[in-house]
């Protein structure tokens, strides 16, 4: 005999509450009337705010040379010749070039480092785990700044200025990244591990074949981050660079601007060269940032 197990038609016994797939989630208010009108007023205010100066940078790089301070806001006249001017100019493709290549090996030892580094910390077991782990977050305390007088002895002793090792030597690891990552490997389940050492996994193949592809978004948001960190530079490459072709893009656009102190729309072209490559990775890759940063904050 067959039976339904549907609960159509059921009523619940008195005094039970029912807890029906209905009621399982929790259903939030959402704002109307001048709630929801304050909430968007706020939003446009604020994305005005962040995108103004955007739109002042394209609108001075687009305009010629002698009408960019007449009516600064407003699109009056246009032309691209300032791009190509500023590119040829500015040396900017050979400096795009030199970013690039650092950024990409910043961005490699860092994902090796940190991702060792904390699986160590969040699976591993050893004497002293967590004295190391606190000396480790205590360096996010350190400004930058107070480490650069001793990392350029270390790297002109060594004889690396002028290289591409000497502009990526002092950030090959970094401990928001361990942190990150081994707040990540923590939420994966202890079974997991235990399941694997049955079938004779160890910690390594456990980590290249489960470990990290359930920490794939975390690793892609650290990757970004990385990345976008090591190409907006300023202060180090100006300290270790003193050779014109091993320029970043962002001691570049200084030279740009010094020597063009009079044309201000060449220089604004010049910043407008060098933020496209981000600003293209963030609309590629946003969604992997978001899940990333977010991943492991709600449980249940």
């Amino acid at each position: 005999m067959a039976i339904d197990l549907t609960t159509e038609g059921i009523e619940p016994a008195d005094g039970v509450v029912d807890r029906g797939p209905r009621n399982a989630v929790r259903e939030f208010d959402e704002p109307v009337g001048w709630r929801r009108a304050a909430r968007y007023g706020l939003l446009a205010a604020v994305s005005v705010i962040v995108l103004f100066p955007i739109y002042t940078m394209v609108i001075a790089a687009l305009k010629p040379g002698d009408e960019v301070l007449d009516n600064p806001l407003l699109p009056t006249a246009f032309t691209l010749d300032v791009f190509r001017e500023a590119w040829t100019s500015g040396h900017l493709g050979r400096y795009l070039l030199n970013s690039l290549v650092v950024a990409v090996i910043v961005t490699v030892f860092q994902m090796v480092t940190s991702v060792l580094a904390a699986y160590a910390f969040a699976i591993l077991d050893f004497p002293g785990k967590r004295v190391l782990f606190l000396a480790f977050i205590a360096t996010l305390l350190v400004p930058a700044e107070a480490t650069v007088v001793v990392n350029f002895q270390t790297v002109d002793g060594l004889g690396w200025t002028n290289t591409f090792i000497g502009l990526s030597a002092p950030f090959l690891a970094t401990a928001f990244g361990i942190f990150l990552l081994r707040q990540a490997f923590m939420t994966l389940p202890r079974d997991l591990l235990d399941a694997a050492s049955i079938d004779g996994v160890g910690h390594l193949g456990f980590l290249r074949h489960v470990a990290l592809p359930l920490v794939r978004p975390t690793l892609g948001a650290l990757a970004l981050l990385s990345f976008f960190g090591t190409w907006t530079q300023y202060l180090w490459p100006n300290l270790v660079v003193t050779e014109q072709d091993m320029n970043t893009v962002q001691s570049g656009l200084r030279l740009l601007a010094k020597a063009n102190v009079d044309q201000p729309n060449l220089v604004m072209a010049g910043v407008l060269i060098a933020f496209l490559p981000m600003a293209i990775a963030l609309l590629l890759f946003q969604r992997q940032l978001v899940r990333g940063l977010t991943s492991g904050a709600v449980k249940g």
